[in-house]
């Protein structure tokens, strides 16, 4: 990778709409979720009889639950799905607007440009990072702070947290790039970020919690290793049985590999076939 193919990059992605368009939807979305739920939570906590009733004789969150990570966590846990998305616009953008063919006339080695696509998003993802934590923290730590819940801002685990969840939102930039390389059709790697985000990996998390041998399977999940990677996520409080984590170093270092095997794949099939 060169200086010059990193910058190209850079000047590819910021000079659209589109990353800050996905920027504000991503703070908007993870503010009024943290919020909402902290808010709510929150009231649980300080008023269990009334939260029992509402709930049908059953409280909405577990006595003794250290509840602002869940509610930080909002910013990977849910928000990741931005990144991703903004990795692979800037791969299949380049085969929708037809841009690839001057890209590489001017860089003629695609593994570099392939690269420098992925090193520029890494940085992205981390800078998505910083913003969705921002609204997460914020958000939540004021909801957390209203009703009476320690929003735990002056500790250090709250702040490792934060920066295992940058790290995370990079890595889903990374993937989005390898996933955008594999799937050039632009519709295609949308439909299929949103569905699996959205609906296919939460359903299989939330099955495979049913027993010890699918949660073994279930925590190799790319949306399981990046909450075992960020150390908490919304999504504990859904797992009806088994709810087996990977160590934080691991989950990092699954994600890492999704990204790098997606790429892999990508440069090796679709990324050397001729462009028209």
């Amino acid at each position: 990778m060169t200086v010059r193919a990193l910058a190209a990059e850079f000047q590819k992605t910021l000079t659209t709409r589109m990353w800050w368009l996905l920027a504000i939807l991503l703070v908007v979305y993870v503010g009024l979720l943290a919020g909402g739920l902290g808010a709510f939570l929150a009231w649980a906590i300080a008023n269990p009889e009334q939260a029992a009733r509402a709930g049908g004789g059953q409280p909405p969150i577990t006595p003794g639950i250290d509840l602002p990570p869940l509610i930080y966590s909002f910013a990977t846990s849910i928000g990741y799905v931005f990144p991703v998305l903004l990795g692979a616009l800037a791969v299949t953008g380049e085969f929708r607007h037809r841009t690839l063919t001057p890209t590489f006339l001017a860089t003629p080695k695609r593994g570099v440009v392939l690269t420098g696509k992925l090193a520029s998003q890494l940085v992205v993802g981390a800078v998505f990072g910083v913003l969705g934590f921002a609204a997460s923290v914020g958000a939540g730590a004021a909801a957390l702070s209203a009703f009476g819940v320690d929003p735990t801002l002056d500790a250090t685990d709250t702040w490792a947290m934060v920066g295992r969840g940058i790290l995370a939102m990079a890595l889903w930039g990374a993937i989005g790039v390898g996933l955008g390389a594999v799937v050039p059709n632009q519709v295609a790697a949308i439909v299929i970020v949103i569905a699996f985000t959205q609906f296919v990996e939460p359903m299989l998390r939330l099955v495979s919690s049913l027993s010890d041998v699918t949660a073994e399977i279930g925590k190799y999940l790319p949306g399981a290793a990046s909450d075992a990677l960020v150390g908490a996520s919304i999504y504990s409080m859904a797992a009806i049985g088994q709810s087996a984590s990977l160590e934080w170093w691991q989950g990092g270092l699954v994600l890492a590999g999704y990204a790098a095997l997606l790429t892999v794949i990508g440069g090796a099939t679709t990324w050397r076939r001729d462009v028209t």
